[in-house]
């Protein structure tokens, strides 16, 4: 992902929202402001050029209040458009730090034998 060409996008203000991310801003009180801000300020964390939806990925930026965020994202190049497909502040049990993801748990780990 040409996260140059996504930053590029988002100051031109050529992005959309999905549903979920919507969902999810709300739920842990994330404005449009910090999404932009964590995008422009934000890096490439992980890169998911096989995903179904298109080729998208994981950045890790900060919000206008300094709070780490984690943005999904792709370009709709039909439209040469910033699709944000969720955004979250990365926290454990997923997260063991803003870039480190926390082991999975195995299934005889879940299971109470």
């Amino acid at each position: 992902m040409d996260i140059t060409h996504v930053k590029a996008l988002v100051q031109q203000r050529r992005y959309k929202t999905s549903h979920h991310t919507e969902v999810e801003r709300e739920a842990e009180a994330i404005t449009i402001d910090d999404i932009k801000t964590a995008i422009l300020s934000g890096e490439l964390l992980e890169d998911y050029p096989d995903d179904p939806r298109g080729h998208s990925c994981l950045m890790l930026g900060t919000a206008e209040d300094g709070r780490p965020l984690h943005v999904v994202l792709t370009i709709l190049i039909q439209v040469e458009e910033v699709l944000i497909i969720t955004v979250y502040v990365p926290t454990l049990p997923k997260w063991l730090n803003p870039r480190t993801r926390a082991p999975r748990e195995s299934t005889n780990e879940r299971t109470n034998v």
